[in-house]
């Protein structure tokens, strides 16, 4: 046994995971080389080592769940990578203009018969709200519950907003259009929405004709001086960057009515750090970040008044194990429709992004912010709902 070995072997009993042994969350490693892999690279090495088919297990999600809890990652040696995701974070404006499409090509333009089978069948792409299930850490093995959450959360985000017939709602990153169709449909509002993937551009048009939606495939940050009663955003601030939320907090006070609301929904960290890990930063989402609540609080201050605050980042884990099902169910279809793109390893790479996430999730090391912001002087009382 090799010193690697022995080291990774010893960090992983803290998390109670046995290296070959016979719970579900034990690791069955393949290839010797998986321990090297690990103490050299750290969690960019955790995943391609998976990736690459040098490891397996059978509840991947229980598995970085233990890890998160047991703080493993603060044993590992930093990788290079690491170090140089830090320096960049500082150095360059990952999301400045020149890069704002970077995310949109990488990541939600791989292909639209991806997202339709693994998402409920409005394509909602961020958490549910799973508050109606009893045992929601369950619920999602009905696939029919998983359209009922994300039905839930639109509705909660409308009813946080107050919309009202006629307003004119923005919209920066709206994603597939289903929370445009919705409000506008349930509401009858009018939203203008942005995206930097021309793939949900598409689909987002299409699925909202004849309704008062106007999609426009282009960074939020090219809006025109326009005003609105409402502004939402739901599941874009993790791709605005610790850099730009003070930019964002500008542009949104500019383009808010003086007695409107905003409401950002967001994955946070309960940290203020400045990168995302290089696994996720190298395959699935470039120039990403999730902020701290201190971080969004900071670049709020003296434009908006933070009139609700509400976490509920454990509905995440349905979530994504429901879209990690409907993706296992779909493989095979999926390989038929392009077996170039489709290979075996996508499928261990999107099976490490669902999983590992919703790992994270559980052991609640990321969490699900709803912030509801006001710019009014007006006396009247913000009646938070729930």
């Amino acid at each position: 046994m090799t010193q690697s070995e022995q080291f990774i072997k010893k960090l992983l009993k803290t998390a109670s995971i046995t290296i070959n042994g016979e719970n579900p969350w034990d690791i069955q490693v393949h290839d010797d080389r998986f321990y090297d892999c690990i103490l050299r690279e750290g969690v960019l090495g955790f995943g391609e080592s998976y990736m690459d088919g040098w490891w397996d297990v059978e509840q991947l999600d229980e598995t970085v769940a233990r890890i998160h809890r047991a703080h493993i990652e603060r044993e590992v040696k930093k990788s290079k990578e690491a170090i140089w995701l830090v320096l960049r974070s500082k150095l360059i404006n990952v999301t400045a203009h020149d890069r704002a499409f970077v995310v949109g090509q990488k990541h939600y333009d791989i292909g639209n018969e991806l997202y339709d089978r693994m998402l409920d069948p409005d394509m909602n792409y961020t958490c549910g709200y799973w508050k109606d299930f009893k045992n929601f850490e369950t619920a999602w093995k009905k696939p029919e519950n998983l359209h009922k959450a994300q039905l839930a959360k639109l509705d909660l985000v409308c009813r946080k907003l107050g919309l009202q017939k006629g307003m004119k709602v923005l919209e920066p990153g709206c994603g597939f259009g289903n929370f445009a169709y919705f409000a506008a449909k349930n509401y009858g509002v009018k939203i203008v929405g942005y995206t930097v993937s021309k793939e949900q551009a598409v689909k987002a048009r299409e699925r909202c004709e004849g309704l008062s939606v106007e999609i426009r495939h282009d960074d939020y940050r090219n809006l025109k001086k326009e005003k609105f009663d409402r502004i939402v955003s739901i599941g874009m601030m993790e791709h605005v960057t610790y850099k730009n939320y003070a930019g964002f907090m500008e542009l949104t006070d500019e383009c808010l009515t003086d007695d409107g609301l905003m409401l950002i929904h967001t994955i946070g960290s309960n940290e203020s750090v400045i990168t995302v890990d290089p696994w996720t930063e190298k395959y699935t989402f470039p120039n990403s970040h999730l902020p701290s609540i201190a971080q969004i609080g900071k670049a709020a201050e003296g434009k908006f008044i933070v009139e609700d605050l509400q976490n509920f980042g454990p509905y995440y884990y349905p979530t994504l194990m429901a879209w990690d099902n409907n993706f296992k169910k779909s493989w095979n279809e999926l390989q038929k429709i392009n077996p170039e793109k489709y290979t075996e390893r996508f499928y261990r790479m999107w099976e490490f992004y669902l999983l590992a996430s919703a790992g994270g999730f559980k052991a609640r090391s990321m969490q699900l912010y709803q912030f509801v912001f006001s710019k009014s002087t007006q006396p009247e009382v913000y009646q938070a709902v729930r």
